[in-house]
């Protein structure tokens, strides 16, 4: 029988997730439609359509086009904004589909899992990159430690999507956006940072996120810097971590990059609760001196580096101006909140060109003990984009989920409910199918560990 499966959002995450589904429509008997709200994006994204794979387009905000999408669907991938899913999950629900995303699992997702139980259907989140990858790999590493009878006491798991260093050029942040623009503007706006540091909880403040870093080298890759990621803690249930004395999730940047980034941060332009009205008539050297004290006589940027404490010849002016702060381009919208002009002024420099080539890099190191002994283990991945529009990101992001379609449609053991792909029936496939096929290899090696 023909299994329709649904693609809602065709951004740029999904750039290696519809050619792999192409891929398998002959081999599986699958049916593919690509749906966005702008059928253009679409059609783009499904390239040339056949008799087993069309674009459409679809507002899902319109509860009955949402249904009747998804009538006769076997199974959806979501990958519209975060707050969607929802909508699209209990539309699921309706017409019986099974739901894939690489969105965080939210508490009200999680309140569907007796329903999706009840319905034999797999809602499965977090199966992108982070979260996804670092979930599986990170799973597979700790079940195999605890398989010796060893107990783990550290956890700390990194991942970063920045630039391969040949396309970083003259670019002082040696950074530009790999995905959602967005949501790198507004990282750190969610509430306070948590997780546990050898046995001690440890809350950082939205406002000192990228003022505590820790610094790092992974082998084969370089220097970087991490900054904690959300709320660790609540992955300590899931990943069995109940004793442990260290669990730490981050995110990696190159050094220095935290620290001026900090700086948008005390001006208030990552700030999104508010409208500027008028703001096609700002350059964006008027924007910055929006946020500044009335001086008709010092120029914007010193008075910047008065504000900030920025002495003269520093390196984090020099990456301000770069990003282009004292512009005098105009925006072309007429109100935007401080976080949406700051994104479009970032776009400017950060939008990858046609030839640069994306990095992703991961690390994972645990700790453990078992009886007297101690042991530590690191594991890092690496992998390389193409070009502007074949890159690393959309590779990590969208082939796992095109492989985990695959094991729920192709799979007859496979749990339902509303869950993350942390146990072996999904870690093992997916990660094989990444190394084998992708070169998305991960490296371990033991280093001494003497507790703390």
């Amino acid at each position: 029988m023909t299994k329709q499966i649904i693609l809602i959002g065709a951004g740029l995450s999904t750039q290696s997730l519809v050619p792999y589904l192409k891929s398998k429509l002959n081999e599986y008997d699958w049916h593919l439609k690509v749906l966005d709200r702008d059928f253009t994006t679409a059609a783009e994204r499904l390239g040339n359509p056949n008799e087993r794979c069309v674009a459409g387009a679809l507002d899902i905000s319109d509860t009955d086009a949402l249904n009747n999408a998804l009538n006769g669907a076997h199974l959806v991938i979501s990958m519209v904004p975060a707050h969607m899913h929802l909508n699209v999950a209990k539309a699921c629900l309706k017409h019986k589909s099974h739901l894939v995303t690489a969105s965080y699992l939210t508490p009200e997702m999680r309140e569907l899992d007796q329903a999706a139980q009840d319905n034999g259907l797999v809602f499965l989140n977090e199966c992108g990159l982070d979260p996804g990858i670092d979930h599986m790999s990170a799973a597979r590493l700790l079940d195999g430690i605890r398989n010796d009878g060893s107990e783990i006491v550290l956890f700390e798991s990194f991942t970063g999507g920045l630039l391969s260093p040949e396309s970083e050029g003259t670019n002082p942040w040696r950074y530009k956006f790999t995905w959602n623009p967005r949501n790198v503007v507004l990282a750190g706006q969610g509430g306070a940072v948590k997780f546990i540091q050898e046995g001690k909880y440890k809350y950082i403040p939205p406002h000192m996120v990228f003022r505590r870093t820790e610094l790092m080298d992974v082998e084969g890759y370089g220097r970087f810097e991490g900054l904690a990621n959300r709320d660790s803690l609540k992955y300590r249930k899931a990943y069995g971590l109940e004793k442990a004395a260290t669990l730490y999730r981050g995110t990696l940047r190159r050094p220095g990059f935290a620290r001026a980034w900090d700086s948008f941060v005390k001006l208030g332009m990552t700030d999104d609760s508010y409208t500027i009205e008028q703001t096609d008539d700002l350059t964006f050297r008027e924007f910055t001196n929006l946020f500044l004290a009335y001086n008709p006589h010092d120029s914007v940027e010193l008075k910047l580096k008065y504000y900030l404490g920025i002495p003269q010849d520093s390196d984090i002016f020099t990456k301000l101006q770069w990003a282009g702060l004292f512009s005098d381009q105009v925006f072309p919208f007429a109100s935007g909140t401080p976080a949406q002009c700051l994104e479009y002024i970032l776009k400017q420099v950060w939008t990858l060109d046609a030839e640069d080539r994306d990095l992703i890099v991961m690390y994972h190191k645990i700790g453990w003990k078992n009886g007297d002994q101690l042991g530590m283990i690191e594991s890092s991945m690496g992998i390389e984009g193409k070009n502007a529009s074949q890159t690393a990101m959309a590779s990590t992001v969208g082939l796992p989920l095109g492989i985990a379609t695959k094991l729920i449609l192709t799979g007859d053991n496979i749990e339902p409910g509303v869950q993350m792909p942390i146990t072996a029936q999904w870690y093992n496939p997916i990660l094989d199918e990444l190394a084998l096929d992708y070169g998305v290899l991960f490296h371990e090696k033991e280093i001494p560990y003497r507790g703390y």
